[in-house]
């Protein structure tokens, strides 16, 4: 059974020739001085209709492909109302239709399919979501100092609908 479904993985994330579908990538940002890097696999749209479909509402969900997105920081931050000590984490959000929440998870290392380990969440960071007028084909993370004053925003797009965190450093 486990080779099956190791193989159904498999299956899903390569293309052609063993190449993977959604390239990956990392983003990185310097928030009053902490480095902040996330790495995730970008799927595109390609036709298919991605929020309340693709991507479950009220399910958990590591926003990427592959290898659960993560997120690794050189300082001490807090993002929304969580602390985040320095280190590197995975990347949870439990979306709905009219809310999402984020979740940093101490476990780093996981597949993009498999379940977090809820009591090794950070906490729960409500985010702030709008709706874009024009679509993103491709899930794009950001991250953003703030340009009149101290702390940042981290930013998810995909489709039409953009979450985003206030970050800060914490001294």
């Amino acid at each position: 059974m486990i080779f099956v479904v190791a193989l159904a993985s498999l299956a899903f994330t390569t293309g052609e020739a063993g190449q993977r579908v959604s390239p990956h990538e990392s983003t990185t940002g310097v928030i009053d001085g902490a480095r902040v890097t996330i790495t995730y696999g970008r799927p595109s749209m390609r036709g298919r209709r991605i929020m309340g479909a693709l991507v479950a509402y009220g399910e958990d969900w590591t926003p990427g492909a592959d290898e659960a997105t993560t997120l690794e920081t050189s300082r001490a931050l807090r993002i929304g109302d969580v602390p985040v000590p320095e280190g590197r984490y995975s990347v949870w959000t439990r979306p709905t239709a009219q809310a999402w929440t984020m979740f940093l998870n101490k476990n780093a290392d996981l597949f993009h399919t498999d379940t977090r380990n809820r009591p090794n969440d950070l906490g729960a960071i409500a985010l702030q979501k709008r709706t874009l007028d024009r679509p993103v084909e491709q899930l794009t993370f950001t991250i953003e100092q703030n340009p009149s004053g101290t702390g940042g925003a981290i930013k998810m797009a995909w489709e039409t609908t953009e979450v985003s965190a206030p970050i800060r450093v914490v001294e």
